[in-house]
């Protein structure tokens, strides 16, 4: 019972600073001794308000109550909202402090929400949380450190919070994504509007010819049954085309960018890219491999195939082994016999490393539509854009251009063998990703 009221009372600096006065005034008093009666007085009067604020801070015995509302997953990479509603029970007005005990994951030790409340006010405190790891995260108790207005006490009251919570890949995109694609361009993203180039050969419907329409697509036969009504062939987008994301896990994947990994954002743009190929009425498919084949899940357009790939991907982790494109090559020979759009995240620093890989590449290449998405050294590009200032500096810009150059001679190599790329920055992948897609699509390429 001892060991709970200490833990539940605490003094305020306010209170120890009063009893530094009390102390001066006595020692003063050596010098000056009228001052030992104001020092006896000064002193009764704060043992005397101590108490007084005891009884009125523990007079009730759930004096403030704090409820955390969030939802019951987060989503890497993005800020997640957090929800505090705090109640004061007392009849005055209190000040606090509150203590939220966020998951080990956060590493964040200052973490707290000062503020005051009214008499029965209740407030709704909002703060983010960004996770830059897949996995379960646990929320601790919330702690509520209360003063009266007297100032002198503080009661600790510990509400029991226990949660735990998934941290998935990120699905705040999706819905944003999801409109993007029906409009089949990224424009409000920052890139540039794409040119439709070519025509669909799967015929939709029969339509009278308006202006605008493509006069190509005239059916003659069509319009003389119509007694001179010019009628036009209409056609749609082709469907039901296979996309796989092939993630490479190996150790070249765990490289940090703002605190996640390019495995991370990978999966973050896998995800993205399987929603706008269901919503384009194609189907979705999975490939993780790094020095052996980690998960194969076959293309499809099922209810429950978004799930299926949201559950793999919540679940991957990256190895520390050279990947093994070998293997890959196999598997996509034997199990994906379709012609495919294959989107594989992988990520290249010399051209040796790709030459390397380069055969199994082309012999993927010879059957399906590869596109290889790897990631610009964003921490190259600032060595490079800055001042040199001996000649140490000069050696070591010298390096980072060379570096920079392999990058733009890796892109070169990949497209001399009909092999596309994209080359960019960890946070614009999924962006530049979906935006390939959609070139690719309203090219006819697959």
């Amino acid at each position: 019972m001892i060991r709970r009221f200490y833990k539940s009372l605490f003094f305020s600096r306010r209170w120890y600073w009063l009893w530094v006065g009390v102390i001066l005034f006595f020692v003063l008093a050596y010098w000056v001794p009228l001052l030992f009666v104001a020092a006896q007085l000064a002193a009764l009067f704060l043992v005397v308000a101590s108490m007084l604020d005891y009884i009125v801070l523990f007079s009730r015995k759930d004096p403030v109550n704090a409820v955390r509302e969030m939802g019951e997953r987060f989503s890497n990479g993005d800020q997640n909202p957090v929800k505090l509603v705090v109640t004061n029970r007392y009849p005055f007005r209190i000040t606090y402090r509150i203590i939220d005990e966020l998951p080990d994951q956060f590493q964040r030790r200052d973490f707290r929400l000062d503020g005051g409340l009214k008499p029965e006010e209740t407030r709704t405190l909002t703060y983010e949380l960004r996770p830059v790891e897949r996995g379960e995260y646990v929320f601790h108790d919330i702690n509520i450190f209360i003063k009266s207005p007297f100032g002198l006490l503080v009661r600790r009251k510990t509400l029991p919070s226990e949660k735990m919570i998934r941290v998935l890949p990120s699905f705040f995109p999706l819905r944003q994504y999801e409109l993007k694609a029906y409009a089949s361009n990224l424009a409000e993203s920052g890139n540039k509007r794409m040119r439709k180039l070519g025509q669909s050969l799967e015929f939709e419907q029969i339509k009278e010819y308006v202006m605008g329409d493509d006069i190509r697509s005239l059916n003659w036969k069509a319009t003389a049954r119509k007694g001179g009504q010019l009628m036009v062939n209409n056609y749609t987008d082709e469907k039901s085309q296979q996309v796989y994301c092939v993630i490479d896990k190996g150790r070249i994947m765990k490289m940090p960018f703002e605190g996640m990994s390019l495995l991370d954002y990978a999966i973050n743009a896998t995800l993205i890219l399987s929603r706008v190929a269901l919503i384009r009425q194609d189907k979705a498919g999975l490939v993780t491999f790094s020095d052996q084949i980690g998960t194969f899940l076959p293309a499809g357009r099922k209810a429950l195939q978004m799930n299926n790939i949201l559950e793999i991907l919540y679940n991957q982790q990256t190895r520390f082994l050279e990947t093994d494109y070998e293997r890959l090559h196999a598997l996509i020979r034997t199990r994906i016999t379709q012609r495919s759009l294959i989107v594989l995240f992988t990520n290249f620093e010399s051209l040796s490393g790709l030459q390397r890989q380069l055969p199994y590449m082309r012999g993927i290449a010879k059957n399906h539509l590869l596109l290889v998405v790897f990631f610009e050294n964003t921490g190259l590009q600032q060595v490079r854009e800055a001042g040199v200032r001996d000649i140490e500096g000069l050696y070591i810009k010298t390096i980072a251009e060379k570096f920079a150059y392999e990058k733009r001679l890796i892109v070169k190599e990949l497209n001399k063998h009909g092999i596309l790329t994209i080359l960019t920055a960890p946070e614009h992948l999924t962006v530049q990703a979906v935006n390939k897609y959609l070139e690719i699509k309203a090219r006819l390429a697959i």
